[in-house]
């Protein structure tokens, strides 16, 4: 039965080393940048890594189930409780997830900010192709979402003058 609950399981261990792992999985993809995990912010990518850890660790080692059930349920405790402060408190929100940057403000390509964001000028080219863009003067903006996709908001060929809506650009950085 030990492979299902062994009395010598470090059970407050495994509870406070998912919290630790959990944080340096979040510092460490902030410090790496949005295009590190393209599709997941830091805090989806921190989750998926531990959980996929977790269940390794107790399927192929002397881990109990007890043990890796423990360690699962407190990091899902620990999204749960995040998730939480993330909308209560707009400082962590700040802290665990990445904000939008801007790429092009019109048809102006901001270099600095592709350099920040270690993205080629030849990346935003091709964005802009997948996007149907035919000249610069259609773009309104380009940016950099949280999850590391690239946003083209554009007016087609036929409707030039169309206007942007600046609330689709709230919350996005002008700046690194």
């Amino acid at each position: 039965m030990d492979w299902i609950y062994s009395t010598d399981d470090p059970l407050l261990q495994t509870l406070a080393g998912s919290l630790m792992i959990f944080i340096v999985v979040i510092i460490l993809t902030r410090i790496i940048g949005l295009r590190s995990f393209a599709k997941f912010t830091a805090y989806d990518f921190a989750f998926t890594i531990a959980i996929g850890s977790i269940i390794s660790s107790t399927l192929t080692s002397s881990t109990s189930i007890a043990h890796g059930s423990v360690a699962v349920g407190a990091l899902l405790i620990l999204t749960f409780i995040f998730s939480y402060l993330q909308r209560a408190v707009p400082a962590i929100n700040k802290l665990i997830s990445n904000k939008p940057l801007l790429l092009m403000d019109g048809s102006t390509i901001l270099e600095e900010n592709l350099k920040y964001a270690r993205i080629e000028k030849g990346q935003l080219i091709a964005k802009l192709r997948e996007a149907n863009v035919l000249k610069y003067e259609q773009v309104e903006a380009v940016v950099l979402e949280s999850t590391g996709d690239i946003s083209v908001l554009h007016t087609s060929s036929s409707d030039d003058d169309g206007v942007l809506n600046k609330s689709l650009l709230e919350g996005v950085r002008k700046t690194p």
